[in-house]
């Protein structure tokens, strides 16, 4: 397989996938999901980017966030995992990887819609990784809901709880730890710019975290702390099919963009290892748009 350093056609560098109809609870795993996807196991090469740093990535055991921990240990990091529980086998897969690329893997299960854990993860990341100097908020939280009538409180409430709340509680503990030169990249969406009519409170979340991500940059710039942020287009992750899209619609996922087809969560890792390292010095409450070519701002 062609690493993310090969020249390659961005149309056919992966498949166009049709997913069948599939169900599974939340939050998901990786390991069931079908096609599987290419989370730079085998595909992303390192060039000692991130050599040294130690990160807390949020999510970190399957989808874009598993992405981004690989990526980040190919390129030198360590790297302290944030995940549910229910998620333990994912998570024990890419800590595997992690260390396989030599770098320490810390994983620190827990609800991020707790404050106490918010709190404490970024602790217990800091003592393990002997400090921290990156943070990437990436867990998130997805459920499709077709009529307004039927979106109930609870569910907003949750939603707002894990995507934006929780992002504000974690790096509100970890401004503590981080030096200048350290960085925080938030995981938002093309939600944020085109809401789907079925993703009511989860693009609204995704609109407060580009507006949370900007204002946080310009507060910590002084401290030489660096904030920016991702917002990924349709990312085959299982996130779609833990009730994250409409069942009839898997089949037809990601075949709206130009590029004709649904990207894959290793094509997201280039982004996040670019705002982490020093090679983006100059960046700050920037919103950098992986999305296959669909118009935003």
């Amino acid at each position: 397989m062609h690493d993310q350093l090969t020249f390659q056609d961005p149309v056919t560098r992966f498949p166009d996938i049709s997913p069948p109809k599939q169900d599974q609870p939340e939050p998901g795993l990786d390991v069931e999901l079908i096609p599987g996807t290419d989370r730079g196991e085998h595909s992303y090469r390192g060039t000692g980017r991130l050599e040294g740093r130690r990160a807390l990535i949020t999510g970190a055991d399957s989808g874009i966030g598993s992405a981004v921990a690989i990526a980040f240990a190919r390129e030198g990091a360590d790297v302290a995992l944030a995940y549910l529980p229910a998620e333990e086998d994912d998570a024990r897969h890419v800590c595997e990887v992690i260390r396989a690329a030599g770098g320490k893997a810390v994983a620190l299960p827990g609800d991020l819609s707790d404050a106490k854990y918010c709190q404490q993860v970024v602790h217990d990341a800091a003592d393990g990784l002997g400090g921290l100097d990156a943070l990437v908020n990436n867990a998130g939280r997805q459920i499709a809901v077709e009529d307004i009538e039927d979106l109930s409180d609870e569910q907003w409430g949750n939603t707002f709880d894990t995507n934006i709340r929780a992002m504000f509680r974690v790096a509100k503990t970890a401004v503590g730890y981080l030096p200048a030169g350290a960085t925080i990249v938030n995981s938002t969406s093309v939600q944020a710019y085109s809401p789907s009519t079925h993703l009511l409170d989860y693009a609204s979340t995704k609109a407060a975290i580009n507006n949370f991500t900007k204002g946080l940059a310009t507060q910590l710039a002084p401290r030489g702390i660096r904030v920016n942020a991702v917002a990924p287009g349709p990312i085959w992750t299982p996130l779609q099919v833990s009730d994250g899209q409409p069942k009839e619609a898997l089949p037809h996922f990601g075949k709206n963009t130009p590029l004709g087809r649904a990207g894959q969560p290793t094509e997201l890792a280039p982004a996040y290892v670019f705002l982490t390292s020093t090679e983006s010095s100059y960046v700050l409450g920037e919103t950098l748009n992986v999305n296959g070519g669909q118009p935003s701002p």
